[in-house]
């Protein structure tokens, strides 16, 4: 398939390209810098110069595809109202260009959700709807086109999508347990978060474009949900640092911006993914990976 991917270049993407080419697609990245479009052509892809904002250049790339993955977000949390609208236009855009046509669209969605006391499943809808809403309410949009002649699939991922050179949640916990001194958790540390190594988030992502049917919603779990207070700890152990908990009330101060998601519950079961599309998860814990160094920072 030929298979345009936004966020092609980022974490989850390049990931995602490599498994794609490696298994005989072909993909077209959207690429915002010259750095990008270099990066895709060194793998073989095709680099497609535009940005989220630019949403006929989205669309013209969509119509000239056999399939859409869309991983692209705006990760601006002091304008996040904003990010989830720019998200909702471009998902709007690229679905109505491909309505009809019966081709795959795959957006990178979240665990989050107002589900309590139990694991989220991929029965569960979620409840976001609307551009205002958390990351524009892109899934309920997207899955909305499951009867319109498009093959719509949730891509839920975990929080904590790591391995070696990850610069997301978990760095950002340890940059701040550096500065900090200890390692922190809020309150009693209970909260959860799922977690799934970038390798195995990857061939879901392809397994899901070749087999899962429309109105899917897949979860890119491995481990349903890590304890906030054992994060903290293995990052305190790498570091060689204590760990303490954290008031709630300190949270922002403590934390800044990540504090509001390290004290959110986000656990998720894996159970009718793996069924559905023959997938286990094979790489390392994020146990592991932190023990490992993925999460080194220079002195």
């Amino acid at each position: 398939m030929r298979v345009f991917v936004t966020g092609a270049s980022g974490w989850i993407g390049s990931a995602v390209t490599d498994e794609l080419l490696a298994h005989g697609h072909k993909v077209v990245g959207l690429a915002r810098s010259d750095a990008a479009a270099a990066a895709l052509d060194a793998k073989g892809a095709t680099a497609h110069r535009g940005s989220l904002d630019d949403v006929d250049s989205l669309a013209s790339a969509a119509a000239a595809a056999d399939g859409v993955i869309h991983l692209a977000f705006k990760h601006d949390f002091s304008d996040y109202v904003g990010a989830g609208r720019s998200e909702h236009a471009a998902v709007q855009r690229m679905l109505d260009t491909l309505d009809g046509s019966d081709r795959p669209f795959l957006l990178a969605s979240g665990l989050a959700s107002g589900v309590t006391g139990r694991p989220l499943t991929e029965d569960d809808p979620s409840p976001f709807h609307g551009a205002d809403s958390m990351r524009g309410g892109s899934e309920n949009l997207a899955l909305s086109y499951a009867g319109r002649g498009v093959r719509p699939v949730a891509l839920r991922f975990s929080p904590t999508v790591h391995g070696m050179g990850d610069g997301g949640f978990t760095a950002t916990l340890t940059k701040i347990a550096k500065e900090h001194g200890a390692a922190g958790y809020i309150g009693d540390g209970s909260t959860r978060w799922a977690a799934v190594h970038r390798s195995d988030a990857a061939r879901m992502v392809r397994l899901a474009l070749e087999q899962a049917p429309a109105g899917s919603r897949v979860h890119a779990v491995a481990e349903t949900g890590l304890p906030s207070r054992d994060i903290a700890a293995a990052i305190g152990a790498y570091l060689g640092l204590p760990t303490v908990s954290v008031a709630p009330e300190d949270a922002e101060a403590h934390f800044g911006w990540i504090g509001r998601f390290f004290g959110m519950d986000v656990t998720a079961s894996y159970d009718r993914t793996r069924e559905l599309l023959d997938w286990t998860p094979t790489g390392p814990t994020l146990f592991e990976d932190i023990a490992a160094g993925a999460y080194a920072l220079p002195d």
